[in-house]
């Protein structure tokens, strides 16, 4: 008797990656290329140090695909690749300066938000839309949270919320319902493979 997979990230678990260590290490280099790709979809906003960029809804959907702990390795590499000189951060910027300016938090949120983003998605938060919905902003929260904590850090809490939470609310909302809309039927498809 078959078993139905209800989740991408057991499915990729149970029919691709089991035992398959070099296939895992490839999905988690891939997946930080994704996010290093998104980072370059940037715009620069004049009235914020943070630029509007596709980078969260990478971070959320490399979470959400691949589940929390390779989701999170993902993420963590993203970082270790732009620490290490790669120019993988918003708008082809690199090293280690970018990880103690104005958008350190939200980068070091990002581990943390793959991580849930990919726990609620083994948990099937993303076999319906509402239900992707809210698992992937609980996790887009948690970017905000880094975000808005460092600046807060270095200008006060009220310029952080007007500068790197609020100017991106909108367009994280698009996003996320965009994201969440397609998770239904990509775990429909996956299941069938």
């Amino acid at each position: 008797m078959a078993t139905s997979v209800k989740t991408i990230p057991s499915a990729l678990l149970t029919r691709l990656v089991r035992g398959r260590a070099a296939l895992d290490v490839m999905l988690v280099i891939g997946a930080s290329v994704f996010i290093a790709l998104a980072a370059q979809v940037a715009i620069p906003l004049p009235f914020s140090p943070v630029p509007l960029t596709l980078q969260p809804l990478a971070v959320l959907l490399v979470g959400v695909t691949l589940g929390s702990v390779r989701g999170a390795a993902a993420a963590a590499l993203y970082l270790l690749e732009g620490f290490a000189g790669l120019p993988v951060f918003a708008l082809g910027h690199a090293g280690p300066v970018w990880l103690a300016g104005p958008t350190a938090g939200y980068l070091f949120s990002y581990p943390c938000a793959a991580w849930l983003a990919g726990w609620l998605s083994e948990r099937g938060w993303g076999s319906t839309t509402l239900r992707a919905i809210v698992g992937m902003v609980a996790a887009l929260g948690v970017i905000y949270l880094g975000g808005w904590a460092w600046l807060a850090a270095l200008s006060g809490s009220k310029a952080a919320w007007l500068v790197g939470v609020r100017p991106f609310i909108l367009a994280d909302i698009i996003k996320v319902a965009i994201g969440a809309s397609l998770l239904p039927q990509m775990q429909r498809l996956i299941a069938k493979i």
